[in-house]
């Protein structure tokens, strides 16, 4: 247990070494949710039903799903480079748990997206969003467990296509319509009902309706827990497949 949490701290130190000499892409990938609250958020004011800074309970919550998928669905393109380049190749002859190379590296995605929905949280707090720190800090569980699932299917895909022009079309291919099915602007109850059924199956929309109930307040809703246990679950199942796919790739 002791080499394993060592061998996870050594991947993870390395990983936000790298991340922090080039801290652009936090900026970057904090921006485009940042447009969303400054040039589109106002519009929700005036939507019937929304209305006030209430507005704000509910769109907040869809952009840190976005944020989530969006901010560790792509983190797998400089393994790909490291496949290239040999460098999980000379990891052959380390001792390193193979699982380790894997959360270590999810490690450092979950904390770059936790410190980005921090952020992008407290940039709303001017706009008129008011919430509980006991529901914020259950919604940014909620987040990390998306950063492990999405991260590691990302680094999974990516060991198995080992190219990023095969990658970037096929994350976005299933991106857009996840998005879209899990209610990131508007709630999903807004839709006809033949689109609110195809979204009950879209784990994400879980998610987005549990963030919504934590920051109205409702800590004890049932679908808080729904999500938790959904995404937990499926954050297990992907990070088992996707540590064995690092096994096969430097042993």
């Amino acid at each position: 247990m002791y080499k394993f949490a060592r061998d996870t701290w050594l991947v993870f130190a390395r990983q936000m070494g790298l991340l922090l000499r080039n801290p652009v892409w936090v900026v970057v990938g904090l921006m485009q949710p940042l447009f969303f609250l400054i040039l589109f958020g106002p519009l929700l004011k005036g939507i019937p039903g929304l209305g006030g800074s209430g507005a704000y309970k509910i769109f907040i919550p869809g952009l840190l799903i976005q944020l989530a998928i969006f901010g560790t669905l792509f983190v797998g393109f400089p393994l790909i480079s490291e496949l290239r380049e040999g460098i999980i190749e000379r990891m052959r002859v380390t001792p390193v748990s193979r699982f380790a190379l894997l959360l270590g590296r999810t490690g450092t995605a979950t904390v770059m997206l936790l410190f980005q929905g921090l952020m992008l949280v407290l940039l709303a707090i001017p706009f008129g969003l008011r919430v509980e720190l006991g529901p914020l800090l259950l919604t940014l569980a909620l987040l990390a467990l998306i950063a492990v699932f999405c991260s590691s299917l990302s680094y999974g895909v990516a060991l198995w296509l080992k190219s990023e022009d095969a990658l970037a079309p096929l994350l976005n291919m299933v991106s857009l319509p996840v998005l879209l099915l899990a209610g990131i602007l508007l709630p999903m109850r807004y839709g006809p009902k033949w689109l609110q059924s195809v979204s009950d199956y879209n784990p994400f929309k879980w998610a987005v309706d549990a963030a919504r109930q934590l920051f109205a307040g409702h800590p004890g809703d049932a679908s808080v827990w729904q999500a938790l246990v959904i995404v937990g679950l499926l954050a297990a199942v992907v990070v088992t497949w996707a540590a064995r796919s690092f096994a096969k790739a430097v042993r």
